[in-house]
Order: structure tokens, then sequence, then C-alpha cells
């Protein structure tokens, strides 16, 4: 038996489909150009695609056709040699709302395998992000704003050509920069994407990642009931109606929480989380009323505070609120935990002062979605400077 390679890319679902497939696709040409067999594909089953929820494109490549065989038989691989995350948000770990509970985005990256990331960050704070793995594995980073390119645009970053160069230069035994090139010039007809496949491979680099680094907290996971423990015919369990919230200064019992589903959390889907200024709520209602997933609960003292493990963070409360900076959407690499933000408010006011002001200032800017027309293209010039220069 010959040697198997393989090759996860995990993307927002329809935002990043288009970016995802170009990588996989590639992946497999650049190695049929070295006379290995291949085959890429995207993740389907229980995993259906939704603006911004986790999904994955695999590539699989062989040194000969029966160890193709061979792997293609297993349909998804349960170890891979690199794991893509084209959006550094992922590395906190990847839910597609049917895998029973959070995956740790390094979870099939094999011991000693690689993950690369597209981040502006460093790698100690994507190292941070990342759940603990039991082996040693790399971590290469392709310096670059996650490139959100989906059905019905496509953002012409390069993102896509550097990460092959990079891949070139981290597993030269799948292909070379010399077969990645020839493959640019003949799918895409740009010399400049081919240069700038060369630039990533150049300043490539990887640095190891220990078991003592990254998150320690366990992954959220749920069992799925077994047959012999499922009741008889069809039933749906109703959720439980909501219930008041506690003071945690003054125990005063009043508001309102609902009641969500113990297994169906939704926040791997968030890119951005909003932020609250409770001294400006003018408690008008519309954040809550307009939120369409019912994320806000309604505390004792009538503000309004956004659950962090039900938010998916569309932004729409930012843009309903008619206070300006009471809500302010932020770049989710700037958080660690889904932690209460009024309860945060209530034990150390001047303290959660200097958090919101210190997260507000230092925003990143906007990660995903358009506000204006022109804006992607007004985007690609700053893209394809960061590829050029580093």
């Amino acid at each position: 038996m010959g040697r198997l390679f393989a090759v996860e890319i995990v993307y927002r679902g329809i935002f990043q489909k288009n970016l995802a497939r170009n990588i996989s696709r590639a992946i497999v040409l650049a190695a049929h150009h070295e006379g290995k067999p291949g085959i890429s594909f995207g993740r389907y089953g229980d995993s259906p695609e939704r603006n911004g929820i986790p999904a994955k494109s695999f590539a699989i490549v062989a040194t000969d056709d029966v160890t193709l065989e061979e792997g293609m038989a297993k349909y998804e691989p349960k170890e891979v040699d690199i794991t893509i995350v084209v959006d550094d948000t992922l590395c906190k770990g990847v839910e597609s709302w049917a895998w029973y509970g959070l995956q740790p985005i390094n979870r099939l990256t094999k011991p000693g395998g690689t993950l690369i990331v597209t981040s502006h960050e460093n790698s100690e704070t994507l190292i941070s992000m990342a759940h603990r793995k039991e082996t040693p594995y790399q971590l290469a980073i392709v310096k670059g704003t996650p490139s959100f390119s989906g059905l019905w645009v496509y953002k012409d970053d390069h993102s896509d050509v550097r990460i092959l160069g990079t891949m070139a230069k981290v597993l030269p035994e799948l292909f070379s920069l010399a077969s990645v090139q020839q493959v640019i010039r003949a799918e895409w007809n740009d010399e400049l994407k081919a240069t700038s496949a060369l630039r990533a491979y150049e300043r490539a680099t990887t640095v190891t990642v220990q078991p003592t680094q990254g998150n320690p907290e366990k992954p959220f996971e749920f069992q799925m009931p077994k047959w012999t423990e499922m009741r008889e015919g069809i039933a749906i369990p109703a959720i439980p109606r909501g219930h008041q919230m506690k003071d945690p200064n003054t125990g005063e019992m009043g508001g309102y929480q609902p009641e969500r589903n113990p297994t169906f959390k939704k926040f791997t889907t968030r890119t951005m989380r909003p932020v609250v200024d409770f001294d400006t709520c003018i408690k008008c209602t519309l954040c809550w009323l307009q939120c369409p997933d019912s994320v806000f609960d309604v505390t004792p003292d009538g503000l309004y505070d956004a659950n962090m493990e039900a938010c998916c963070g569309c932004g729409v409360c930012e843009a309903v609120c008619p206070v300006s900076n009471c809500i302010t959407m932020v770049n989710e690499t700037q958080f660690a935990d889904n932690d209460s933000q009024w309860r945060m408010w209530k034990e150390d006011k001047e303290g959660y002062k200097g958090w919101l002001k210190e997260k507000i200032a230092n925003r990143p800017e906007r990660s995903h979605g358009f506000r204006f027309r022109g804006q992607y293209a007004e985007q690609v010039p700053d893209m394809l400077k960061i590829a050029r220069e580093g």
C-alpha cells in the first residue's frame, strides 16, 4: 500500500464555499501534475450548509490508484495531514449543528500535521483559541483578512493561491511549488496569482504547538440516544418555558430569561459578537424584538443581555439600536468565553467600562457582510498588498 494524503478545508457555509472549492480542486490538480491520483469533495449528509455555519471540503491524494480507492472507501478521513482554516474565528472550534457538540479545530490533524490559518493574528493568539491536542502539531499562518467569498460574490484576494503556496512549503511530499504554479496558470490564467503563491511559499514558517498549549477546556458535547433508548412513536420534547433572572448584587428576581435548547448552540457561527454599553441603554426593546434568534435576556432591571451561547453574530441588534455605540459588533477573536456581559457590568461597573472601551477601541474591521455596494471591491487592493508585501 502506498502513501495516502488527506487535507480538510474548514470554512463558513455559503460565505466561503467558492474559496474552499477552489482550494480542494487545485490540491488534486497539482498532485495530478506529479502523477498522484486524487479526489476533492464537500461534506454532505448531516452537515447542511447555511450562512456562516462551519462546513468542510476534503481533498484526498495517493501515490497510486489502489491506495486512493482504500482512502475513498472511508468517505471522510479519520485524520488529515493538513487542516486549512480560512477564517481564524473557527480556531475556537466548529459545530455544524449536526456533529453532536463542539469539535476542536485540530481534531483530525494527525500528530505532526499542520494547521494552516488565514489571519492577521499572531501564533500565540491562535494557539490560545484552539483546544489542546494530545500530540504536537504545526501551525502556519497565512497573513490576511479572512476571505468571505460567497455564492453571490467572489472577492479575488488571492487567499486560495497563497494557501496553496504555503502547502507546497509545509508538505512538499504532496506537491511542489512548480506544480501549484502550473495549475494556477492553467486554471486562473493569472501570472500575478502564480507570483502570490511563490511569495507565500517563501514566507511560510511553522511553529510547533505542544500538548500543554491551547485552550484547556473540555469542548461541549452530548450523546445522541441509542435506538434501544428511543420512545415509541415520534415525539420532539418541547423547550420549557422561561423563568425570571436573579440580580447578582441584590438577589432580586425579575425580567425574563427564555429556556433554550440544551444541545442546539449557535456560537460557532459567529465571527463577531455584540458588546453592550448598559450605561447608555434606553431600554427601547428594539434589540430584544428584532433579534432573529431570541438571544436577549430581559434582566431584573429592565436591560437586555445577549446570551452568547445562542448568538450567531448577525449584527441586527447593532443595526436597530438607536443609541450610538450602545451595541457594537466586535471581532470574535477578541474574546475567550461566552460569559454574561450584564453580570460582569453588575459586579464591577468601572471595570466593565474599561473592558468595553478597550474592546471597542481595538475592534478590527467588520469581518463579514457588506454595508454598501462596492465594499468588497474596495477591500481587494489592500488584500493584494498583503499578498505582495506580507
